[in-house]
């Protein structure tokens, strides 16, 4: 796989840089690969490949955009191995958790998306009118580099299925991944134009994209402050927006007999991806009657999370993914000894010699007020907060900016009334599975719009009602 060049208008062709991004990978500290640096030349090139195409692929049937991402799925899922590799080599994700949550999980959304989009009311009739969903023109995709295939999926998939055509730049810290599936839209046979892979920094293709004429809507995935100013920058011209944003999600286990499903629960969302996870539930509230026996548990429980090489069956956390990774989780908790909570596993790290590992840290005897329990760490620390009723739990896990997931365990009559009363996007209530169907997305400084299930592929449409008598 050449990484060297982006793919635009239905070829892969030199960027108009000339210059060139390393990859390193984060278990070994190499750099392994390289990408361009591409620039608003590209970007130029990109959105005009991207408009010239969109009136014809806005004019093909959904059946026949459904069959053109079937084939490219057909193909991508055959180039499997390729794809998780790159995932462990560019992130440092365990090579379990990176087949079946990174890759194989993927497949499942794109599957959804397919069959959403053949039951999506881009046409509907209402007594007195008729309202067609159109499809919004070009969008500018930006990912981030935590889930390097699925925030891709989440945006590009629905996107070209609603009948837009897409600018798609992925993270320079994990853009090999993206490589691939740009690989697998080309051998689908896509009409030239309709998907684009410009890859380069952050600030100068994301300012591109937000300032070209031609893009009519910026799907942003990335922290609340980066988000902020793309969105001020998009909206300069008056584009849509949609921003998926930061989060400090709580998992309340409420008073019951036995914590341990719940503490399970926790720790496979905070540490599996070494806590570089949007919905992490990094605040878990406890009932303080119980304190001491749920930290028991804890500690009981914490080494069945094995620390280590990425590519070892056996790990469970891999190295966090850059050295600015690892010096702002290494700051938090520091910021945490600081702030006088208590150290119950793990604490300061290592000189990241051999590369950048954190053991999984949990401090207890947390409060609220603490920026260790306010502010997203993205990384494998766990704030444990003690309350004394349900309305304070619910009053913690309520008071932060974010409102993106949450999860509750208890008997479950109370905890989907404790769910109904968080505000967040997304709760999961005691084993509840995540739907793929379902809306994902956050209130307050979790985003503005929603990806996921039916409403992520909306998510790019623009209603169009015409007064017609209806039917």
């Amino acid at each position: 796989m050449d990484f060297t060049k982006q793919y635009i208008d239905g070829a892969w062709v030199p960027s108009a840089s000339q210059t060139y991004i390393d990859v390193e990978n984060p278990a070994t500290k190499t750099v392994f690969a390289k990408v361009p640096a591409g620039n608003a030349a590209d970007v130029d090139a990109a959105a005009k490949a991207a408009a010239k195409a969109f009136p014809a692929w806005e004019a093909t049937p959904p059946k026949t955009r459904v069959e053109l991402m079937q084939k490219m799925l057909s193909y991508f899922q055959s180039i499997e191995d390729d794809v998780v590799q790159a995932v462990v080599s560019e992130l440092g994700a365990p090579v379990t958790f990176a087949r079946a949550n990174h890759v194989r999980y993927q497949y499942e959304r794109i599957e959804s998306y397919m069959d959403l989009t053949l039951r999506a009311p881009f046409v509907e009739y209402l007594p007195k009118s008729t309202v067609y969903r159109r499809p919004l023109g070009v969008i500018g995709c930006i990912t981030p580099w935590n889930y390097p295939l699925g925030q891709i999926v989440q945006k590009v998939i629905p996107a070209i299925l609603a009948g837009c055509t897409v600018v798609f730049k992925p993270s320079q810290h994990t853009p090999l991944t993206a490589y691939y599936l740009a690989d697998a839209f080309d051998h689908a046979g896509f009409p030239k134009g309709v998907f684009n892979l410009v890859a380069g920094r952050g600030s100068e293709i994301g300012n591109a994209l937000c300032d070209h004429p031609l893009i009519n809507m910026i799907s942003f995935t990335g922290s609340t402050e980066a988000g902020s100013g793309v969105a001020q920058r998009a909206l300069a011209g008056l584009k849509r927006i949609s921003m998926e944003l930061g989060g400090k999600s709580p998992c309340v286990l409420l008073k019951q007999d036995n914590y341990e499903s719940g503490i399970r629960s926790c720790f496979n969302s905070l540490f599996l991806n070494a806590g570089q996870t949007c919905t992490a539930l990094s605040r878990l509230l406890i009932p303080r009657s119980d304190k001491g026996k749920i930290e028991t548990l804890i500690k009981q429980i914490l080494p069945e999370y094995i620390v280590g090489d990425p590519t070892k069956a056996e790990t469970k956390i891999g190295p966090l993914s850059s050295q600015h990774q690892y010096d702002t989780v290494k700051g938090y908790i520091q910021k945490g000894i600081d702030g006088g909570a208590r150290i119950l596993a793990g604490g300061l790290p290592d000189a990241p010699d051999a590369g950048y590992y954190v053991r999984p840290t949990i401090f207890a005897d947390v409060t609220n007020d603490m920026a260790i329990a306010q502010e997203e760490i993205f990384g494998p620390v766990l704030c444990v907060i003690p309350y004394d009723t349900v309305e304070e739990a619910v009053k913690i896990a309520n008071d932060t900016p974010y409102g993106l997931n949450a999860a509750v365990w208890g008997p479950k009559t109370l905890a989907l009334d404790v769910g109904r009363r968080i505000l967040a996007g997304n709760v999961y209530i005691n084993d509840g599975p995540r739907d793929v169907e379902a809306p994902f997305g956050g209130f307050k400084e979790s985003g503005i719009g929603r990806e996921g299930g039916l409403d992520g592929i909306l998510e790019f449409t623009e209603p169009q009602a015409l007064f017609d008598h209806g039917n």
